[in-house]
């Protein structure tokens, strides 16, 4: 059984979510390092690159891992373009990161919400019972 017939993009943007939580992590934990360019993941460039039926390009950083992306991975990640100059070179905006941050971790619920209750609907087509 193909998982991205069951539970569709939700098992892909899980992925996608969990990795985008680590690079805005690691800007969060740079706010305060000299010259750290604050990074995100290029929404744009990854959904040019999933056509129609297309998976998007995920890849491990080591054989056991599922999902994520190794940092120069196929993963592509753009340079967040600044809001406020800095005297040091720091690109990263803590509340910007913080909101984006926040509205990652929704999305990366709703999409575990979707799978969940995927999950319950075939355990009670195939069981029978609603508990």
């Amino acid at each position: 059984m193909n998982l991205d017939n069951l539970f569709g993009m939700h098992t892909q943007a899980l992925a996608l979510w969990q990795r985008r939580a680590e690079v805005l992590s690691g800007n969060l934990a740079n706010a305060d390092t000299p010259g750290y360019l604050a990074r995100d993941v290029d929404f744009r460039a990854l959904l040019s690159g999933a056509g129609a039926g297309a998976p998007l390009p995920l890849d491990t950083t080591s054989p056991g891992q599922i999902g994520g992306a190794a940092p120069g991975g196929a993963m592509p990640l753009s340079y967040r373009v600044p809001t406020q100059p800095s005297l040091d070179g720091n690109t990263v905006d803590s509340q910007l990161e913080s909101a984006a941050f926040a509205a990652n971790g929704v999305h990366y619920q709703a999409s575990l919400a979707f799978i969940t209750a995927q999950i319950h609907m075939l355990r009670t087509a195939i069981t029978g019972d609603q508990g």
